[in-house]
């Protein structure tokens, strides 16, 4: 009578694992033993600077227009409200209703001698976040 962990052994037995030998895979065969050839990159940056953001020649993707209204400031409130519903571009936020109420949002505002597309503009970096906000820094003026 065998016990279970001889019977197991004894299967373990049977089933012999043979080793698969690779040959590695050459691109390049050398000529006549030669070394492959060295190729070069085309400037001497590391990978750091390689994976670095552009920023020449960019400026502010959003241009606001001079506001010639003596004592014009945006109030902490408001600039808290606006981050209050930021966008951040997950798949289950819906741009759309962002854009509606951040146009909600601001068209309550009135400012004097300050054109309301000059405020909305102002803030509607604000209301960004994340990715959406690179995308929008990246974008010509």
């Amino acid at each position: 009578m065998r016990t279970r962990s001889q019977s197991c052994n004894s299967n373990r037995q049977q089933q012999q694992v043979h080793p698969t030998f690779v040959e590695p895979f050459n691109l390049v065969e050398p000529i006549d033993n030669q070394a492959p050839p060295v190729v070069m990159m085309a400037d001497d940056r590391t990978m750091a600077q390689l994976l670095e953001v552009p920023t020449e020649g960019y400026e502010d993707a959003i241009i606001i227009p001079e506001i010639t209204a003596d004592n014009f400031e945006l109030k902490h409130g408001l600039l808290t409200l606006i981050q209050n519903k930021q966008f951040f571009g997950h798949d289950k936020e819906d741009p759309h209703a962002h854009i509606r109420y951040f146009n909600k949002i601001t068209s309550t505002m009135k400012f004097p001698n300050v054109p309301s597309t000059s405020v909305k503009l102002m803030l509607f970096l604000f209301s960004l976040e994340g990715a959406p906000w690179i995308w929008l820094e990246k974008e010509p003026p």
